[in-house]
Order: C-alpha cells, then structure tokens, then sequence
C-alpha cells in the first residue's frame, strides 16, 4: 500500500519552505552525554519565529493555497502560531480553535500573528470537533495537522537534515502528538537511513496515539492528564496511525516528572527553554538509561513557548522573565 507521505515531495518542501525554519542547529551535547551515558546529538526547533518546529508543516501546507484563502485549525498553540505565521505571509484569513484551558501564552502569540482565536470545549478533543462542525457548516477550509499530509512532509525536512549527520546515528526519539514530527521525520530516515531505529515518545498521561499504533486500531480516550499539551492527544487520526506502520520501531511512555527534570537539564546544559512536549526525547534518556548506554541518540527539541508562570514553576525562572531568557549562572 502507497505511504501517505511521498519522498519525492521532500525538495519541493525544502525549497517553498520559509528559510527561517530550516537547517536548524544539531549538535553533540557534550555534557548532558556524558551526564546521562549515552551520547545525544541534539537538534534545536526552537530558534525561530514561533519557537517550534511546526512552521516547517504549515509553510508547506499553505504554499498550496491561493492568496486570500480562508481556513480554520484547531491547536493546542505551537500549529495555532505556524498556521497564523504562515497565513501572514501568504494574506491569508485564519480562524484557530482552541480548548478554554490552552497555553494562554500561546493563544496570544496565535493573535499577534494575525489569527482569529475562537475558545471551545474543555480539551482538544473537544475543540476540534467544533472546528470541523463549523468549518462544514460555512465551508470554510479545515486544515488539520497531521490530518494533512502536507505538515508531515515540511517536518519531514527535518529528517532529510538529521540524515546529513556526520557520524552514526543508532536511534531517533521524536515526540508524538497526531504524528506529523514522528512520521514526517521517520519516513524519511527510514528511506536514507534504514538502519536508524525510529522511536515514538508520548506522555504516559496521554498514551492514544501510541496505544493505537500497538493495537493497530484507534483508541481513543475519556480523558488524559498531562502538562505536554503539544502531545496530548485523546482522539488519535486514523490516518496517522496507519502512516506509523513501517515508519516507527518503538515507542516509549514518559512521566510529567521527568519531562519536567528534562526541562531543567536542557535549560541548565544547552541554554535552552523548552516546553514539555519539547523535550519529551530527552525525558525517555532519563528514564531508559541502562537500555540507551554507550548508544548515539539524536533527539529533536521541538517547542518552547512557556508562560511566566510554567517557567517560574518548572524552571525556577523569575515571573515575567522572557521565554528566551538564558539561564542564571550558579
């Protein structure tokens, strides 16, 4: 059976793309190495205008589009901004959908973008159920990530530059939400680099997409509880968990706990603010450090947008600092 996302788009990708999304840093992170006893090569999506990756998967989408188009999303923050960063540059009209508790720090970021922010339902789940409902009701154009193959194929960039890595790489640890990263960036190295193990990471607070994987079904959940919001996916797209199927070798569950302590290592090591879902890969090293020993391990940090409160909370940041502060020297 065809994949979904074809390889052949991957140039086309690269070159409609906004340049401020791609090639982004990847480095062997020496200290943080050989703290936890395996070597990490890190590669940086916070360094850009929306601090995450998904600008990659939005700039490809709306390439497709005419000028003027108007389209509805729904997002817990990170897409809601690349879809509005995206539409900016293209003069296109946006409406966002978005759960009542969302990153409030993300909501705003979406409206100084240039998007309409519509507050819906308790969690995502929710939330996209009426983005759809009204989207069919006005026929407007619903996007939706992951849903589209087009946010899979601009992240799967991302894997084209992880395969131009100087050294052997034994194993990828991507975040896993709906799957545009996991399987965007595991489609690819799975055709140049085959011998690259592809390994989902999800919270153990919000296991659907994964559980679906395994069981070869959608499993949906009632409800989940986690502070990775990026990843925090009740409703799994079905089309998502087929596109896993030869894509992904593994998949590992995280604790909040040590996403949070994942979060200060980065912020402490690398400088780094990363948000929960951000830092996912490295959170299944700290868990699963006899197993990963003495292996090349390349994880992607894929988000960053913090409130002043999360950072003072998870971080220990002063209140009110700016997200892309550096970290206090001890």
């Amino acid at each position: 059976m065809p994949h979904r996302l074809k390889i052949e788009n991957i140039r086309e990708a690269s070159r409609l793309i906004d340049p401020v999304f791609l090639n982004t840093p990847q480095y062997y992170a020496d200290s943080l190495s050989r703290l936890l006893g395996t070597k990490i090569v890190v590669k940086v999506e916070t360094a850009n205008a929306i601090r995450s990756f998904k600008g990659r998967g939005a700039e490809y989408l709306t390439s497709k589009f005419s000028r003027g188009t108007k389209l509805i999303t729904a997002s817990a923050g990170n897409f809601g901004q690349a879809m509005a960063y995206a539409c900016g540059r293209r003069e296109m009209d946006l409406t966002v959908y978005a759960s009542v508790n969302a990153n409030p720090f993300k909501l705003e970021r979406m409206r100084m973008l240039g998007a309409t922010v519509v507050l819906h339902g308790e969690d995502f789940g929710e939330t996209k159920i009426e983005a759809k409902r009204v989207a069919h009701a006005t026929g407007v154009r619903m996007v939706e990530d992951g849903f589209d193959v087009e946010t899979g194929e601009g992240a799967r960039t991302i894997g084209l530059e992880l395969a131009n890595w100087k050294d052997p790489i034994d194993a990828v640890l991507l975040p896993l939400g709906n799957g545009a990263l996991t399987c965007g960036v595991g489609r690819y190295l799975k055709a140049a680099r085959p011998e690259i193990r592809i390994v989902a990471v999800q919270s153990a607070g919000a296991p659907a997409t994964l559980e679906s994987w395994r069981r070869k079904d959608v499993v949906s959940f009632d409800a989940i509880s986690t502070i990775a919001d990026g990843i925090g996916v009740r409703i799994p797209i079905a089309e998502c968990v087929r596109d896993m199927e030869g894509v992904v070798d593994d998949g590992i569950l995280v604790k909040d706990a040590s996403l949070i302590e994942a979060m200060r290592l980065a912020h402490q090591h690398l400088g780094l603010v990363l948000e929960p879902s951000g830092a996912a890969g490295l959170a299944a090293i700290l868990e699963n450090q006899d197993r990963l020993a003495n292996q090349t391990v390349a994880i992607v940090l894929c988000g960053g947008n913090l409130t002043s409160e999360q950072m003072t909370s998870w971080l220990g940041c002063l209140q009110g600092a700016a997200v892309s502060s550096p970290p206090t020297l001890r």
